[in-house]
């Protein structure tokens, strides 16, 4: 068998790059659990339900297949957290997502709590936890997914609530370049 030297350009490189492939890993916190009590939409507004304006709707995009509506009055909160934007978003008239944005550390914070208290606590075993600049948290359900990502360098979060079934519907006529 031959080895070759640690100063093998080939060598050296392939180390460089297991090196900087494993720093980008570990940079990122990423925690996936199975959600208890899938709500099957969101506050009491079931997936698939027929999505137009109304008294507490107002439609802000129309996009022709998809339209996005924001809630009337008041500021928008997340259980008690007050959130700076939450978008109400129907495929094909069919109520199939939410997207709620956020700001700061503290509200993050409220939100994770929130979040825990509705679908359940996070994997916090040690080892499981890695610190980076952006952290990814999930639940599954049967039918609705939660994910959270949060950018610790500008201390803003967005989370996405979906229906699983109908996600499929709103990303079908998205290229794979839209995000």
């Amino acid at each position: 068998m031959l080895r070759r030297p640690l100063t093998d350009p080939w060598i050296r490189r392939s180390c460089l790059i297991c090196l900087l492939f494993s720093i980008i890993l570990l940079d990122t916190l990423a925690i996936a659990v199975p959600m208890q009590n899938d709500p099957n939409g969101f506050e009491g507004i079931p997936w698939g339900t027929t999505f137009s304006e109304t008294d507490t709707f107002i439609k802000v995009e129309d996009t022709g297949r998809s339209q996005t509506y924001e809630l009337k009055t008041g500021v928008p909160s997340l259980g008690p957290v007050k959130v700076d934007s939450m978008r109400f978003v129907p495929s094909d008239g069919r109520f199939a997502r939410v997207t709620v944005r956020y700001q700061g550390k503290a509200t993050h914070d409220q939100i994770l709590a929130y979040l825990q208290s509705l679908y359940g606590s996070l994997d916090r075993t040690p080892g499981q936890i890695a610190v980076g600049p952006v952290k990814f948290c999930s639940w599954t359900g049967f039918e609705t997914d939660v994910n959270l990502r949060y950018e610790t360098g500008t201390d803003r979060g967005i989370i996405f609530f979906e229906s699983q079934e109908l996600r499929r519907k709103i990303t079908e006529g998205n290229s794979a370049t839209v995000f």
